[in-house]
C-alpha cells in the first residue's frame, strides 16, 4: 500500500496497492489447512502453514468463530416481458435475519435498468414483482403468495462466489463454506475460517484453546467499495449478529484471567467490538451493527486477528490497518506479495496482533 503524496491512514488512496494477477487465488488450496499463514510480528514476518495454528496460539486463548452459512442466494430468472435477469437476495426487508417464509426481500439485480417498480419476474416456478427501488441501489421484491423462498434458493440458487473467482460448481461451492457453517444467513463467506479443518480443531482442543461460536450474517455492505477521497465519507450497511451467553461468559472469563481473545476473521471482530461494553465485556444477544472500524477505534475485546488478504480500497483492509497499525500492515502486504502469498477469498491468511501488543510474542 502506497499512500498518495501528503496522504495518511484516513485517505482512501492510502489503502491502494498493486497486486500481480497471478497472486489472485481463483482456486482454493488442495487442502483447507495447507494454505499459508503469515505470522506478523513487529520485528519479523514468519512463514507458516495454517495447519500449525494450534502451536501458534497459547493454551487458554479463546478463539471466536463465525458459524454463519452462505446462502444459495444468486438466482437467474426471466422478465415476464422477456429477457434474462440475475438477482442476489440479500436479506428479508422486515428483519435482518434469514427467514425463508419472508415474501419481501432486499436484492441486488442486473441489468438494474430493467428492474423498475411493477416489473414481473419468474425464477423457476416462483413468481415475484419489483415493488421499490431504494436510494442506494437495492431493489425490494415481493414473492408471490405460496412461494417457498428457501426451497426456491435450494432448487435454483447458486452460492454467490466473488466475481474474481469465476464460475462455481459443487466442489467450489463446498469450499466456500466453512466446515462449521451452521446458521444460514450470509451472502459471502467469513473467508479467514475457510482454512479450518477437523484436524486443526483437534489440535486446538489438545492445546487447551477454547473455541467460542457466534454468528454474523455477512452482507454485501462489508464489500461495498469506499466512495470519495476519505474513509470518513463511507457508510456501512447494517449486518445482524448473535452472541450466545456461553460465548460472552467464555470471553469474560478470559479477560478476567488475562487470557487472550482471538478473532477468526473481520466479521468476528466486528461482532465482538460492536457488542463490547466499556469494561471490555461482551453483551450477549442478537443485534445489528453498522460498525466501520477505522484508525483510532478503541478496541476493547480482540487481541489477535486471523484474517485473509483483502482487496485494495476495501473497508476490511482499513479494519486490519486500524487493528494492527497502518505501517505494520503495509509492510505485511508488501512482504506477502514479495513472497508469493495468494490473495482474497480462496487465498492465504495472516495472524496479527493488536497494535499495542505487537512487541510481545504471539506464542
Amino acid at each position: 500500500m502506497t499512500p498518495a503524496p501528503g496522504g495518511g491512514p484516513r485517505d482512501v488512496a492510502a489503502y491502494e496497492y498493486h497486486l500481480p494477477e497471478a497472486l489472485i487465488a481463483r482456486e482454493p488450496a488442495p487442502e483447507r489447512d495447507a494454505s499459508r499463514l503469515l505470522v506478523v510480528r513487529s520485528a519479523s514476518l514468519e512463514d507458516h502453514r495454517f495447519a500449525e495454528l494450534p502451536e501458534l496460539l497459547r493454551p487458554g486463548d479463546v478463539l471466536a468463530i463465525n458459524e454463519t452459512q452462505v446462502l444459495r442466494a444468486r438466482l437467474l430468472g426471466r422478465l415476464t416481458s422477456g429477457g434474462a435477469v440475475e438477482l442476489l437476495l440479500l436479506r428479508p426487508r422486515a428483519r435482518a435475519g434469514y427467514d425463508p417464509a419472508a415474501r419481501d426481500w432486499l436484492v441486488l439485480g442486473r441489468p438494474a435498468r430493467k428492474l423498475r417498480p411493477g416489473t414481473r419476474l419468474q425464477v423457476g416456478d416462483g413468481g415475484l414483482i419489483v415493488v421499490d427501488v431504494l436510494p442506494d441501489g437495492p431493489r425490494v421484491v415481493r414473492f408471490d403468495e405460496g412461494v417457498d423462498v428457501g426451497a426456491l434458493m435450494e432448487r435454483h440458487g447458486a452460492v454467490p462466489l466473488p466475481p474474481y473467482v469465476g464460475a462455481g460448481d459443487a466442489a467450489r461451492d463446498a469450499r466456500y463454506q466453512t466446515v462449521f457453517a451452521r446458521v444460514p444467513g450470509s451472502v459471502a463467506a467469513p473467508t479467514a475460517s475457510l482454512h479450518f479443518t477437523e484436524a486443526v480443531f483437534a489440535g486446538l482442543r489438545a492445546r487447551g484453546i477454547v473455541v467460542a461460536p457466534l454468528v454474523l450474517d455477512v452482507g454485501m455492505g462489508t464489500f461495498r467499495p469506499m466512495q470519495g477521497p476519505s474513509i470518513d465519507q463511507h457508510v456501512m450497511h447494517a449486518e445482524r449478529y448473535a452472541i450466545p451467553p456461553a460465548t460472552a461468559a467464555a470471553l469474560a472469563a478470559a479477560r478476567a484471567e488475562g487470557r487472550r481473545i482471538v478473532a477468526a476473521g473481520t466479521t468476528v471482530l466486528r461482532a465482538l467490538e460492536a457488542a463490547a461494553q466499556a469494561d471490555g465485556s461482551v453483551h450477549p444477544g442478537e443485534a445489528e451493527t453498522d460498525l466501520f472500524v477505522t484508525p483510532g477505534f478503541p478496541f476493547r475485546v480482540v487481541d489477535l486477528l486471523l484474517t485473509n488478504f483483502h482487496l485494495p480500497r476495501s473497508t476490511l483492509l482499513v479494519l486490519v490497518a486500524a487493528f494492527a497499525g497502518y505501517p505494520l500492515v503495509r509492510e505485511a502486504y508488501r512482504t506477502a506479495i514479495e513472497r508469493g502469498y495468494r490473495f482474497f477469498s480462496f487465498g492465504d491468511a495472516m495472524l496479527i496482533g493488536r497494535e499495542p501488543l505487537t512487541v510481545a510474542p504471539l506464542v
